[in-house]
């Protein structure tokens, strides 16, 4: 799945206390960059918004400074992320998420995470090529994903 650090994020200089949480919970970064985002590549990244009053706000957020880019994966690597993210809003996000725990704003929400495989499938290719998304078994692989019997999953 992709993860985006957004700008506020990286401002606010949580990018290691967020990225901390992904890898707890056994997600595996396999590409990860820091990148300014243009204004053409959020209209891409944004586009099913087109029509809602708060697109350009949108793009303006984005594209104001850094963002940290990953791709991650592990079993159900998006739903866990999004989980991870908590509620859109942080003022509407459970405490132990990442917006319920640092974020207060509506609009400044601190992260971006895909909702399906197919956002995942569109959106990653925005960011990273395929010789940018490294494959390699962290240490932590069978603490996380072992089965009763020690086989992984």
């Amino acid at each position: 799945t992709l993860m985006l650090l957004k700008p506020d994020a990286v401002a606010r200089q949580l990018v290691g206390r967020i990225i901390d949480r992904f890898e707890a919970k056994g997600l595996k970064i396999i590409g990860m960059k820091m990148l300014r985002v243009s204004a053409k590549l959020a209209g891409q990244l944004y586009r099913a918004h087109r029509r809602e009053e708060f697109y350009q706000p949108l793009v303006e957020f984005i594209t104001a400074g850094p963002v940290i880019a990953m791709v991650a994966e592990g079993v159900g690597a998006i739903e866990i992320a999004r989980s991870l993210m908590g509620s859109t809003f942080g003022p509407e996000a459970a405490p132990g998420t990442i917006r319920g725990d640092f974020g207060a704003s509506k609009r400044y929400n601190l992260v971006h995470g895909c909702d399906s495989q197919e956002s995942a499938a569109r959106e990653i290719p925005m960011f990273f090529s395929e010789d940018e998304l490294l494959d390699y078994d962290p240490a932590s692989l069978k603490w996380v994903y072992a089965r009763a019997d020690g086989e992984l999953i």
